[in-house]
C-alpha cells in the first residue's frame, strides 16, 4: 500500500494527464452525431412515456369522478322511478277498492299494509293508519274479497292487525245457503285454509257454500265474505269443516278498516266478544 502511494506521488502528473486524455476522448466520442441522436431519442421517449403515464393517471382520476357523478344521477333516477311506481300501484289498488260495488268504501278508512310477520301459529299485519286517522281497537279489517282480521293495538300512525290466520282469532260465521252457523278459527299450517267449529252433524251444510260473518259477532259487521267450504268430515257430534279463505294474505297490500261496532252490552252479558274470544 505504501509503495502504491509512493508511486502515485512520484507519477501524479502522468496519471492526471492520462485521466484528462480519457475525459477528452469521451467528450470527443459524445460529439458523434449518432451517439447524440440516440441520447436525444432516449430522452424524448422517456419524456413521452412519463407524460403518457401522467395523462393516464389524470384520466383515471377524472373517470372515477365522472363515474361517481353518473352513479349519483342513476341513484336519484332509480329513487324517483320507484316512488312513481309505488304511487302508481297504491293508486291502482285504491281505485280498485273504490270501484268495488259490493262495498260503500266511503264509510271505511283505507290503509296500506306496511309490515307483516308470518309463522305457523301467530301471524301479524301492520297498517299505516293509527288513531290520528280514527283507527280504534277491535275495528274490522277487510277487503272487497273478504275478512282480513281485527285491530288489536293502535298507535298514532300505525295499527296492529290480528289476521284470520292467527291461532287466537275467532269470529262467528254463517253459511249463505243453508244458514248453518259456527265459529271460524285457524289451527295453523296453510295460510289459505281455516276451520269452522261447532257445526252439528245434523246440519245441512254442503260443499262450495259461501261462509260469511254473522250477526253474532260483537266486533265484525255481518255479511263479510270469509271463503267457501272445501271439505266436510263428520265426527261424533260435529263436522270438521275446512274453508278456503277468500283473502290471499300472501299478496295483501291494501285494506279497509270498518267503523267500530260497539255492542258493549252484549260483551258484558255474554262474558266474551261473541266469537268465543276472551275479553281484552
Amino acid at each position: 500500500m505504501q509503495k502504491f502511494f509512493a508511486f502515485f506521488v512520484r507519477h501524479n502528473a502522468y496519471l492526471l494527464l492520462a485521466l484528462y486524455c480519457a475525459i477528452a476522448s469521451l467528450c470527443i466520442k459524445l460529439q458523434n452525431d449518432d451517439v447524440m441522436t440516440q441520447l436525444r431519442k432516449g430522452s424524448l421517449e422517456f419524456t413521452a412515456s412519463l407524460g403518457d403515464k401522467l395523462m393516464s393517471y389524470s384520466y383515471l382520476l377524472h373517470l372515477r369522478k365522472e363515474n361517481d357523478r353518473l352513479m349519483q344521477i342513476n341513484t336519484d333516477l332509480l329513487a324517483r322511478t320507484l316512488n312513481l311506481e309505488t304511487a302508481s300501484i297504491d293508486d291502482r289498488n285504491r281505485r280498485k277498492l273504490m270501484a268495488d260495488t259490493t262495498l260503500n268504501a266511503s264509510r271505511f278508512i283505507m290503509a296500506r299494509v306496511v309490515g307483516r310477520r308470518f309463522s305457523d301459529r301467530e301471524n301479524m299485519l301492520l297498517i299505516d293508519a293509527g288513531w290520528r286517522k280514527g283507527i280504534k281497537k277491535d275495528m274490522t279489517v277487510l277487503t272487497p274479497q273478504g275478512l282480513v282480521g281485527r285491530v288489536t293495538a293502535v298507535s298514532e300512525h300505525y295499527a296492529r292487525v290480528m289476521p284470520v290466520i292467527h291461532s287466537d282469532f275467532k269470529v262467528c260465521v254463517v253459511s249463505d245457503q243453508s244458514n248453518v252457523m259456527g265459529v271460524l278459527g285457524w289451527s295453523g299450517g296453510r295460510e289459505f285454509t281455516a276451520q269452522v267449529e261447532h257445526v252439528p252433524i245434523s246440519s245441512s251444510l254442503k260443499l262450495h257454500e259461501r261462509i260469511l260473518t254473522s250477526d253474532f259477532s260483537t266486533f265484525s259487521v255481518r255479511g263479510i265474505p270469509i271463503g267457501t267450504v272445501e271439505r266436510i268430515v263428520p265426527d261424533k257430534l260435529f263436522y270438521t269443516v275446512d274453508v278456503r279463505l277468500a283473502v290471499d294474505f300472501s299478496s295483501l297490500t291494501q285494506v279497509l278498516v270498518a267503523p267500530l261496532k260497539i255492542e258493549r252490552e252484549k260483551v258484558e252479558i255474554t262474558g266474551d266478544n261473541g266469537a268465543g274470544e276472551p275479553l281484552q
